[in-house]
């Protein structure tokens, strides 16, 4: 009962639930949208979101993270809900369009991908910033422009990307 950040392995944490609920509340989720999640965590985001829309996409970097996610959502009864292990820096692998898509991890500006696979009218809800000076932005797309709000700041873990480790010749 308490509203603070929680660990949740892989040194990683969840947002408190003031945090979830704000960032879903700007969102504006309506019944019938298809929303991108980056950083499934945990999942518990992917399941407030999937009792308000019609799909929910989350992607996690880091594989257990994802399985277990995969796992517990499924076990809930979550139908609605896809998960994938990748690098949420590319967006949903198959490249599809979103009428929102909001990010649960802080990278230090706003994936170009991301903005490529947000519908006309959609809205993106995204930290952005270095550890200490991160904000919550409100981006809309209009005209294929993107509008954006600075909303609060926070402390987000920071959105991290697939490293491919390269042989050294001997």
């Amino acid at each position: 009962y308490q509203d603070h950040p929680l660990p949740i392995g892989e040194e990683q944490t969840i947002s408190q639930p003031y945090i979830v609920a704000f960032m879903t509340a700007q969102l504006q989720p309506q019944l019938e949208d298809r929303v991108l999640e980056i950083g499934t965590g945990c999942g518990y985001q992917a399941a407030v979101l999937a009792g308000l829309v019609r799909e929910v996409y989350t992607i996690e970097i880091i594989n257990p993270l994802a399985q277990r996610a995969q796992a517990d959502l499924q076990r809930l009864g979550y139908n609605n809900v896809q998960v994938q292990s990748g690098d949420g820096h590319s967006g949903w692998p198959n490249p599809e369009s979103f009428d929102a898509i909001i990010v649960t991890c802080a990278p230090d500006h706003v994936p170009p991908a991301l903005i490529a696979q947000l519908k006309e009218g959609g809205r993106m809800v995204i930290p952005v910033g270095p550890l200490h000076h991160q904000l919550i932005y409100l981006l809309q797309k209009i005209n294929g422009e993107m509008n954006q709000q600075a909303l609060i700041p926070v402390r987000f873990v920071p959105l991290t990307r697939n490293k491919i480790k390269l042989e050294q010749p001997e």
